[in-house]
């Protein structure tokens, strides 16, 4: 079995599967909005991950009515928010291990900064 993260599927399977034209992958590359993995022929290969990520284009631009520049940036809101959990993440952890040190005993939870839900009609 493949990694989340490996690239395997070429262009027509990925669109056969997500029932959209190639052009419509080729333009989201164009926008820098997913970027295929490449073979040394260069064939575009697309991954668990990258067919994921289209998904949620297709549902913000089909389903919520977002142009490609404001999908752009709501992909990028995403990402440095993750960013940013893990950053909390890891201050949270060497807190505990400070408090640890100093034989004081607490416990932080952990809870997502944000949560992105997508309507369907």
């Amino acid at each position: 079995m493949y990694s989340y993260d490996e690239p395997v599927y070429l262009i027509s399977v990925v669109a056969k599967i997500l029932s959209i034209h190639p052009q419509t992958l080729r333009q989201y590359e164009r926008e820098g909005l997913v970027e295929p993995g490449r073979t040394d022929g260069k064939m575009r290969l697309y991954s668990q991950r990258d067919i994921d990520k289209i998904k949620t284009i297709l549902r913000l631009t089909r389903d919520l009515g977002v142009n490609l520049a404001g999908v752009d940036i709501i992909l990028r809101l995403k990402d440095k928010l993750d960013e940013q959990d893990k950053e909390l993440e890891e201050l949270r952890i060497n807190l505990e291990k400070f408090k640890s040190n100093q034989s004081h005993k607490s416990v932080l939870k952990k809870e997502s900064s944000y949560e992105v839900i997508i309507f369907q009609k």
